[in-house]
């Protein structure tokens, strides 16, 4: 059974930084793309960071660049994305997903990936 598991959101105020992580099990871990996404109330999901685990391909969304970085640990099957700066627009539940085929590279696509984990919420206070 897939799992995805996400953790380390909380709230915390602008300028500061957060570390989400994503533990995975339940497949192949090298052989998937692990996606991170955002909710916020009332607005659609997007896509804010990829990774391609077989060879550590990375890409952002344009308004995380700089900012945001996403990195795996294939040894623990787990995908971290370090925030920084991060600002009230930020706030939204950020979710982790896998996809085994995604073609994207960006956007990064909702609809590419199989799995998702139920969430972890990130609110930055003004």
């Amino acid at each position: 059974e897939v799992q995805l598991v996400e953790s380390g959101g909380g709230l915390v105020q602008a300028g500061g930084s957060l570390r989400l992580s994503c533990a995975a099990s339940g497949f192949t871990f090298d052989d998937y793309t692990i996606g991170w996404f955002r909710q916020a109330p009332g607005k659609e999901r997007e896509g804010v960071s990829s990774i391609i685990n077989r060879n550590g391909s990375t890409y952002y969304a344009d308004s995380m660049k700089g900012r945001f970085t996403i990195s795996s640990d294939n040894a623990k099957n787990t995908v971290y994305l370090q925030m920084n700066s991060l600002k009230p627009e930020d706030t939204a539940v950020y979710y982790c997903a896998a996809g085994a085929w995604v073609v994207a590279s960006t956007p990064i696509l909702d609809y590419e990936y199989e799995d998702w984990g139920q969430g972890t919420q990130v609110t930055v206070s003004s």
